[in-house]
C-alpha cells in the first residue's frame, strides 16, 4: 500500500470511527435538559419569520439530541424539498456539532478542508448528515442541547442568518 493511500485509509477510517462512536452515546444530553417544546416552537418561528422578511420561503426544523424532530414549520409558499433540507442541517449540527466543536453548519465545511478527499467523503456520507450551511446548535452551558435547520432561501448562508436568529430568540429562555 502507498504512503498516499495509507494516509487516506487512516483518515478515513478515524474520521468515520469517530461519527459512529459518537452517535452510539448522543442519545441524550449529558446535562439531561430537554428544550421545551414553546421554545423549540419560538425559535423555529423566528427563523422562519426573519426569512420571510427577506423575501425567502423556508422551512425551518428543530432537533433535539438524538436527532429527532421537536418542530418542523414550513413557511407559507416554502417548497417541499425544504423539509428534508432544514431537517438534515439540524441533525448535522447535533451529531457533528460536539464532536468537532461547532456551533454552526458552515463551520462544518471549513472542518472537512482540513480531511483527506475520501475522509471527509466518509464524514459527509453519514445518513442525514449535509454539508451545508444553514444549520444552529442550541446550547445550554457550552452544551448543545438541540439544533435549528433552516433550508430554502438563495443560499445556505442566508438560511444560517435566520437559524442564528431562531436561537437569539430563545436564548433569554434557556437555563443560565
Amino acid at each position: 500500500m502507498t504512503k498516499t493511500k495509507k494516509k487516506l485509509f487512516v483518515g478515513l477510517f478515524a474520521a468515520c470511527s469517530m461519527a459512529a462512536a459518537f452517535s452510539a452515546g448522543a442519545q441524550v444530553s449529558t446535562s439531561g435538559y430537554v428544550l421545551p417544546m414553546n421554545l423549540a416552537l419560538q425559535g423555529a418561528l423566528e427563523a422562519v419569520q426573519t426569512c420571510a422578511a427577506e423575501g425567502y420561503d423556508v422551512t425551518a426544523t428543530v432537533v433535539n439530541v438524538a436527532g429527532t424532530p421537536q418542530v418542523v414549520l414550513r413557511g407559507d409558499h416554502a417548497t417541499i424539498h425544504t423539509k428534508d433540507t432544514a431537517y438534515r442541517k439540524a441533525y448535522t449540527i447535533v451529531t457533528m456539532g460536539p464532536i468537532f466543536r461547532l456551533d454552526v453548519t458552515s463551520q462544518f465545511l471549513d472542518t472537512l478542508a482540513k480531511y483527506p478527499p475520501l475522509a471527509a467523503q466518509g464524514l459527509v456520507a453519514t445518513p442525514n448528515v449535509l454539508a451545508l450551511p444553514g444549520g444552529a446548535a442550541i446550547k445550554v452551558h457550552d452544551e448543545i442541547v438541540a439544533g435549528i435547520g433552516v433550508g430554502g432561501s438563495p443560499g445556505g448562508d442566508k438560511d444560517e442568518a435566520c437559524a442564528k436568529a431562531g436561537v437569539a430568540k430563545i436564548k433569554a429562555g434557556l437555563p443560565h
